[in-house]
């Protein structure tokens, strides 16, 4: 007889109660003190038993046959064999031992990048780190995608970048006190549907919502509508893509010769206004950083620029970056200058001025919610092989063994590495110039990835282990800026013969000779009541009293009650700067940073600085790709997670992603809505469906990320991709020799009307595999 049950879950995209019925997914149902939850839950009905999932252990055929370091070239084409887990196990244990034996540690890179499950404590990174580690270590990496410049260049600058992106001035603080934001690169609400472990609930939009009612004023600086709510009423000011840092530097220049500076907090709170100041003049360059001069960069003209920078100086104002402002070349410099405007106006530490980043980046960044219980996690051993690699450096490190880097004042050495082991990410979505990526992918000897489905990552490995998905588990999660700890229980049992990363690694272990270490001879039903028990001695320590697992689990949420969150950036800071310093040289805001200065640095002033990115719509190569492409986040999942749900599907034109363009330039090229169409560079070419708007800049083309990279042909570099992955037209250069981040933002295209048979989509069917 059947019974339905409905069970708690939890995902970085916020908690759910799914309905069960037989061990099949029958519905997905928001968390009832949700106001706001977002769609993207439904593909949870797909991801269990979806055709694209892998169910057994799988080894590609040409790696079988003639073992590591050859056919190569095959990786994505060979068939694969299904392999019995005993043999799978051992396969991979011995090769983990001929690699450490012949070549070292180091050669193992497991910069496994991703956001994973939302689990303390299924979280693939750290279930892989902590085996290799407990192995003798491995090669990994530093920074993210999403910040990587700004992780680098805000230590620099205000000493400490996570207070800076989760500490920021709350929405309740802006509603309260600010006359007017400024917000370059927007506050997009699609963004705020997610959150690094989820959230329990969403609380964005009541957020901007009350900023709205009490008459908060917002000036949106952006190449496209949907990136700031239609409900603030923004003013929209529209320059080139990437010239942000050219109107921020003509907003100070007016500030400063009009004298609408704080002088008196310039001198209290910062070092090196001074120097800064003859590049701002141009008294060290002969160019005066002017409006006339940011419009003759920006387009946006001069008298709007002059105007916005006396508004700015009449009332309490925020001035705010998005994470995708730094995701350019000298992505650096716009986060750098944005705290200098901010310091300028002297409103950083008081309620409702300042500077932010990140604002809708995140569901959670403006939250008065930001708890001082942190959740315990995985416990991690120290690596052994210490050396860390900017992330988006990863091509260049497998292409260049032995090559240099420089990064962030070191000069680093790319190891040679002979084994990649990725858990819990899919770099063919984060990663820049996939044609450049698919040649560095055939370098290494051995792949191994843990998936429980065929992205192009998992097609392009050597050893494939099926791994569970969230539903498939259990385990608890509580995200950043959150106050809610989340049970996510098991709804289904595992897909096929997918197993637990955990029980993987622990049997991986037992044939390496630690299984002990790594177990600590529990399983998982005790690693989640120790790691609750740890989580609860935290709350206790600040006078919370937390529920016990068993209680915990049955009522399948607990909310910590609130506590006194200050709501605003640097407000200790501003009150006592000698008390409070921040954790730069000075104990002050770095304008010009002397240690920066010491690098020697080519490419990065020790202040912030224009400098002519190599692709944007003023350089000579705009002659023959005149459109700037933005790849910014989709709307319809996390990044590339669950593309074959019904979320995402629901959101294609013709099966393909769509890309937006302005009426005028569509006109020009005889593309209507909704048709076929190529974009293309030096790099490489893609295809997605038209869609033609006002809501896109001219000039500008906005292709979404997340489509699962499917090229017509697997064997040959460069082939077209046929989904809408804009990853194949983007750069794969650092942002600077200081922060090496990604530079997504800083690309070139042409567009036009695909003609012909559209070619098949195969990303979501499985590859080919044979039976032993």
């Amino acid at each position: 007889m059947s019974r339905e049950k409905v069970v708690p879950t939890a995902t970085h995209w916020g908690a759910y109660r799914i309905v069960v019925e037989d061990d099949r997914i029958k519905g997905v149902l928001p968390f009832q003190d949700d106001p706001d939850p977002s769609p993207i839950g439904r593909s949870l009905i797909d991801a269990i038993d979806h055709p694209v999932r892998i169910g057994a252990p799988m080894i590609r055929k040409g790696w079988l046959k003639d073992g590591p370091g050859r056919n190569n070239d095959k990786r994505g084409d060979d068939p694969f064999v299904e392999t019995p887990w005993d043999e799978a196990l051992d396969i991979v244990a011995e090769e983990i031992k001929r690699v450490r034996s012949e070549f070292g540690n180091e050669s193992i890179f497991a910069g496994a990048y991703g956001w994973a499950s939302a689990g303390r404590f299924h979280h693939a990174q750290s279930q892989l780190r902590r085996f290799l580690n407990l192995a003798g270590g491995h090669t990994n990496t530093t920074n993210s995608y999403s910040f990587a410049a700004a992780e680098v260049i805000v230590p620099h600058v205000t000493g400490n970048f996570w207070e800076a992106i989760f500490a920021p001035t709350t929405w309740d603080m802006i509603a309260k006190h600010t006359d007017l934001v400024v917000a370059f690169g927007g506050w997009a609400m699609k963004n705020n549907q997610v959150n690094a472990g989820g959230m329990g609930v969403h609380g964005a939009r009541d957020g901007l919502l009350e900023c709205r009612e009490r008459g908060v004023s917002f000036v949106y600086v952006g190449p496209t509508k949907d990136d700031m709510a239609d409900f603030l009423g923004a003013e929209w000011l529209q320059p080139r893509p990437t010239t942000d840092m050219a109107v921020m530097l003509a907003l100070a220049y007016v500030l400063y010769t009009e004298g609408l500076h704080d002088k008196a907090f310039l001198d209290r709170y910062c070092v090196g206004f001074d120097k800064f100041v003859p590049y701002l003049t141009g008294e060290s360059d002969g160019v005066p950083k002017s409006p006339e001069w940011a419009e003759r960069i920006s387009t946006i003209p001069a008298e709007t620029i002059a105007s916005l920078a006396r508004r700015m100086a009449g009332g309490r104002t925020l001035i705010s970056s998005s994470w995708s402002l730094q995701r350019q070349e000298n992505g650096e410099q716009p986060y750098w200058m944005n705290i200098v405007l901010a310091a300028m106006l002297g409103q950083i530490g008081l309620p409702g001025g300042g500077f932010g980043f990140g604002y809708g980046a995140v569901g959670t960044i403006g939250y008065d919610w930001d708890h001082v219980v942190r959740p315990a996690a995985l416990p991690v051993p120290p690596n052994a092989i210490e050396t860390l690699y900017p992330v988006a450096r990863i091509a260049d490190m497998l292409l260049n063994p032995g090559g240099e880097c420089l990064y962030d004042g070191q000069r680093l050495t790319y190891p040679d590495i002979r084994m990649v082991y990725w858990c819990g990410g899919n770099p063919y979505h984060h990663h820049q110039d996939l044609n450049r990526l698919l040649h560095a992918w055939r370098k290494p000897e051995t792949i191994i990835v843990h998936e429980p489905w065929w992205t192009a990552t998992a097609r392009r490995a050597d050893i494939v282990l099926p791994c569970t998905t969230t539903l498939e588990r259990n385990d608890f999660t509580m995200g950043h800026c959150d106050r809610w700890l989340m049970a996510m229980h098991q709804v289904v049992p595992p897909h096929q013969k997918a197993r637990n990363e955990y029980d993987i690694f622990a049997d991986l272990a037992d044939r390496l000779g630690f299984r002990e270490e790594f177990t600590l001879g529990r399983d998982e039903d005790a690693w989640l009541r120790a790691m609750w028990d740890e989580t609860c001695s935290r709350a206790t320590q600040h006078g919370y009293n937390p529920p016990d697992f068993d209680t915990f689990w049955e009522a399948g949420a607990w909310e910590l009650p609130r506590f006194d969150h200050p709501g605003v950036l640097h407000f200790g800071f501003r009150n006592d700067p000698e008390k409070n310093p921040l954790l730069t040289p000075s104990g002050k805001i770095e304008i010009y940073s002397e240690k920066i200065a010491s690098f020697g640095l080519e490419d990065v002033a020790p202040h912030p600085a224009w400098r002519e990115p190599r692709e944007w719509l003023g350089a000579p190569l705009a002659e023959l790709y005149p459109l700037h492409l933005i790849s910014n986040q989709p709307k319809d999942k996390l990044h590339s997670q669950l593309d074959f749900g019904a979320n995402s599907r629901a959101s294609r034109i013709n099966g393909r992603t769509g890309v937006s363009i302005n009426t005028e330039d569509a006109r020009a090229r005889g593309i209507e809505d909704g048709a076929l169409v190529r974009l293309f560079n030096g790099r490489g070419a893609c295809l997605a469906s038209a869609i033609v708007t006002d809501r896109v800049q001219k000039g500008v083309l906005v292709l979404p990320t997340g489509a699962w990279f499917d090229p017509e042909s697997t064997s040959d570099i460069g082939s077209l991709e046929v989904a809408g992955n804009p990853n194949v037209l983007t750069q794969d250069i650092g942002t600077s020799s200081l922060a090496q981040g990604s530079v997504a933002q800083s690309c070139l295209v042409e567009i036009e009307r695909f003609e012909g048979a559209p070619p098949a989509l195969k990303a979501h069917l499985p590859p080919t595999i044979e039976k032993r």
